[in-house]
């Protein structure tokens, strides 16, 4: 028997062998990488002006908003049009850069960042009083918990109702104090923007009576549904 073939050939299969592993392992760590990009992306809504789209495609955001609605008393409708209307639903939105003499980029105009546009000073605010210190304003949960802390303040401080779209953008852009001073009353462009809010409000709750059941159902009877 020809021992040396036999070690001969068996080396080139282990060669084989040994690149068709190396193959393998790059293509898993390449779908693993790619995986982790579109979870990192965050999950803009294919169809934002569509209440029931929105939390059909993502199950997470329909019970967090569930949660707020829930802790704060407040109808979903409201803090979704809210947000949509500050970030379009980006996890990392930002205000505008500032300019120093036109041309030299300067930082931002503020500091709001996130879902929720909140300025870090009253972020500070609301971790300090929720006790939830590990909030981060590019998380949705995080995100739309601060909206209703907000609204309910909004309600207490100004008497504004939970369901006036409209008012509770306007405390929310000018904050309670500017809303009380009515500092909203000589921005054309901002009582514009509240109307689109109340309106996009409106259209959010009447798509949202028509799928709510199916978004409350279960798992086991969605499937058949």
């Amino acid at each position: 028997m020809n021992t040396k073939g036999l070690r001969f050939n068996s080396d080139i299969i282990l060669k084989v062998i040994h690149r068709i592993c190396e193959q393998k392992r790059s293509v898993i760590w390449s779908l693993l990488l790619s995986l982790l990009l579109v979870g990192c992306a965050g999950n803009v809504p294919r169809n934002p002006d569509n209440l029931c789209a929105i939390f059909k495609e993502n199950r997470d955001w329909y019970k967090a908003a569930k949660r707020t609605e829930t802790r704060w008393k407040v109808p979903l409708q409201v803090p979704m049009a809210m947000m949509y209307q500050e970030s379009s639903f980006k996890s990392d939105a930002k205000p505008p850069r500032d300019y120093l003499l036109g041309i030299i980029p300067w930082g931002r105009v503020s500091s709001a960042y996130g879902y929720a546009q909140v300025k870090t000073g009253t972020w500070k605010d609301y971790k300090r009083e929720t006790g939830n210190s590990w909030a981060d304003r590019d998380d949705f949960d995080d995100a739309i918990d601060f909206m209703g802390w907000f609204m309910d303040k909004t309600h207490r401080i100004n008497k504004v109702s939970k369901w006036d779209a409209r008012a509770q953008y306007l405390n929310y852009h000018d904050g309670w104090g500017g809303y009380k001073r009515g500092t909203y009353r000589k921005k054309a462009w901002l009582l514009a923007t509240a109307d689109k809010v109340k309106a996009r409000a409106g259209r959010y709750g009447a798509q949202y009576r028509q799928c709510k059941e199916e978004l409350d159902a279960g798992w086991f009877r969605r499937l058949f549904m």
